[in-house]
């Protein structure tokens, strides 16, 4: 299933690094300020908060009931917001980098924050010579989100110079592998708790943190070295 590919295409928030409850809830004040401080909605910050939450909920976009009811832009939202984010409360995975080097593919990433937010959080978490020049964020491609179009994952192929179906898209979120697989990449999703990923034909396999992601697609180099039997 991977070992034919040419590049695995890495999603980057709560991917190659954790979200945890912790700094969910973080990132939830973080979305309140901005919508309070920066873009002027007229709602105190704790109920503000409140709403970023339920939005999240509902929609998987704590921004959607703001672009509803106040006439917030997601691409104000976008950049007030990835402005604001603390990276330095992320914690990253111990040797990443050397680990993800074994990965016998080319290596690309592609995110849904802005590429300002990108590179510090790639710094931080020791990721930024790796990806300097190989990262895409959905601003390169004039939109905020990676679940609305699959032709928003034919586009980065073509910017890589490869076929959706030379290309493995590694991600945690359903509605993002969704569009992926509608694309004709092969999809990957990371998962934390438990794998909930059986009934959900758009994903060829899931992986527990993607560590665990990581070692598998290292047994591609492995396979490819072993001789053929005579």
């Amino acid at each position: 299933m991977f070992c034919d590919k040419k590049a695995v295409i890495w999603d980057l928030d709560n991917t190659l690094y954790r979200i945890t409850p912790e700094l969910a809830d973080k990132l939830d004040e973080v979305m309140a300020h901005a919508l309070v401080q920066d873009l002027n909605v007229p709602m105190d910050f704790l109920t503000c908060k409140h709403e970023v939450k339920a939005s999240y909920k509902q929609y998987r976009d704590g921004g959607e009931v703001f672009y509803r009811r106040y006439g917030i832009t997601p691409e104000a939202l976008s950049k007030a917001y990835h402005q604001r984010i603390p990276v330095e409360l992320i914690k990253p995975y111990e040797n990443l980098a050397q680990k993800l080097a074994k990965v016998p593919f080319l290596q690309y990433i592609f995110t849904a924050s802005t590429r300002e937010c990108t590179v510090r959080i790639l710094k931080h978490i020791g990721l930024w010579e790796m990806f300097a020049d190989k990262f895409y964020s959905v601003e390169d491609f004039g939109v905020t989100k990676k679940n609305e179009d699959a032709e928003i994952y034919r586009r980065c192929c073509k910017k890589i110079g490869l076929a959706p179906q030379e290309c493995l898209f590694v991600d945690d979120s359903y509605s993002n592998l969704e569009m992926a697989k509608e694309a004709g990449l092969t999809t990957i999703r990371i998962f934390y708790n438990e794998n909930s990923t059986k009934d959900k034909t758009f994903i060829d396999a899931a992986y527990k943190g993607v560590e665990e992601c990581v070692d598998a697609l290292v047994l591609c180099r492995q396979k490819s070295e072993t001789p053929a039997e005579i």
